[in-house]
């Protein structure tokens, strides 16, 4: 048997880290060798938890660990060094979303990319929820002719009191469309197959520091797509988030409700019906299935950085008031303007 990947942590601030961490106690291909965060204690109790050596210094563990694949779920704004540094250290890197929280920081990490070779997998957990996968199955074999239109809504908690400062600043979160909307995006760009349109954002302006809502309007390709996005779900609610998209062909439509567990398609020749959905997949599973066999995981580099581009010219269109940006799965350096 092959030696296990070598996993190291960089960054804990986010509870996503256990998209990774929860990987190494279901499987043997993988072993957890260090955490780092700026946090002592964030880092320290993590360590402990997998009696692995505690970093507040990313650096150092790379220098010293040289670990083959990086787990990032650090604050946003720190995401960026710490996904160069460890491409740069010759490891592969799995990211929590949003990958970064500027158009020059994806740039950096674009470029850190392609001069090492190494992948950079964004764990976009929506496209392995079984509706998400029946959904797909259903275009994929035609019973709903050919994509036109997307609608989807993405509600969640805040659950203010529990949020660290750095999460509720500008600085530290980057904008609401560059975080929660990336996930809609990824899957419209996954399910059109385009590789070039426009976008358009609007955000709530009422606090600089953090938006509460936001909203985009996404060409790719010929398909149009609205992705609405907010932190306004009542605390009282059932769900942290009922996430919903409704997905319409030229044939037929398909309603998905991933917080019920649910998928409800109908079409030209039959009436709507509840899809029985195939068994969803763990965050990280095929990441690291990938990376064990030596190949690039399904949610591909390109696949991860174009949806992140999208998202922060969503979020740059909003910050400008409203502006039509193009965007193709090519660009680089800022050439949207």
């Amino acid at each position: 048997m092959p030696a296990p990947l070598r996993l190291a942590v960089i960054g804990a601030a986010h509870a996503h880290v256990r998209y990774a961490l929860d990987e190494v106690t279901l499987r043997e291909d993988l072993v957890l060798v260090a955490v780092a965060d700026p946090d002592p204690a964030t880092a320290g109790r993590y360590a402990a938890e997998f009696g692995v050596p505690a970093y507040d210094d990313h650096r150092r563990l790379l220098d010293e660990l040289r670990p083959e694949v990086v787990m990032i779920a650090g604050i946003y704004a720190d995401r960026a060094e710490a996904i160069v540094d460890s491409l740069r250290a010759g490891a592969h890197v799995l990211a929590d979303k949003p990958l970064c929280t500027t158009l020059a920081e994806l740039d950096a990490i674009e470029a850190a990319q392609r001069e090492t070779g190494r992948f950079v997998s964004l764990l976009l957990e929506k496209r392995h929820y079984p509706e998400t996968l029946a959904a797909c199955a259903l275009l994929a074999d035609g019973s709903l002719g050919e994509l036109v239109q997307v609608a989807s809504t993405g509600p969640h908690k805040l659950n203010r009191p529990t949020r660290p400062d750095w999460f509720l600043s500008r600085k530290g979160y980057g904008g609401i469309l560059g975080d929660l909307a990336v996930h809609d995006i990824d899957l419209v760009l996954l399910l059109s197959g385009a590789t070039e349109g426009t976008v358009a954002g609007l955000a709530d302006s009422t606090d600089p520091e953090f938006a509460l809502h936001g909203s985009l309007l996404l060409g790719a390709g010929p398909v149009v797509a609205t992705i609405e996005v907010n932190w306004l779900t009542p605390a009282a609610s059932p769900y942290h988030g009922d996430y919903r998209m409704r997905l319409t062909g030229t044939e037929g439509t398909a309603e998905l409700f991933w917080a019920q567990n649910k998928l409800i398609a109908a079409t030209t020749d039959r009436p709507p019906w509840e899809v029985e959905l195939p068994p969803g997949r763990r965050p990280a599973a095929e990441a690291l299935d990938a990376l064990s066999a030596g190949r690039e995981p399904e949610t591909s580099t390109a696949a991860g950085f174009v949806a992140t581009r999208v998202a922060l010219l969503a979020q740059q269109s909003a910050d400008a008031g409203e502006a039509v940006l193009p965007w193709t799965d090519g660009q680089q350096r800022g050439q949207a303007g």
